[in-house]
């Protein structure tokens, strides 16, 4: 099992080997390019369940998922985010938070 810091340096690692990286990549990663791609594909995610409550296609639905996290991971590096110490904070957080029904 691999932490979130060693999938984002996975993560890096091939969005260098693809050149996403070179400052005239069509594929520029900036915060506003990956948060636009990060938003399409969890919406590609919602087409899985668009005409029912039943997952149709785990596959699918796994390869969706997986590409809303690589964007996830690149966002949070490019803009200087450790994201595993932001979701050990966000969880601590939701421990002390209270719900209102």
């Amino acid at each position: 099992m691999k932490t979130i810091n060693e999938l984002t340096q996975i993560m890096t690692e091939l969005v260098a080997a693809k050149g996403w990286s070179d400052t005239n990549s069509k594929r520029k990663q900036t915060p506003r390019n990956l948060a636009c791609s990060l938003c399409i594909e969890s919406a590609e995610v919602l087409e899985h369940f668009q005409w029912g409550e039943t997952i149709r296609d785990k596959e699918g639905l796994a390869s969706e998922l997986a590409d809303v996290m690589l964007y996830l991971l690149q966002l949070a590096a490019v803009s200087g985010i450790d994201l595993e110490d932001a979701v050990m904070r966000k969880v601590a957080e939701n421990y002390r938070r209270e719900w209102k029904d």
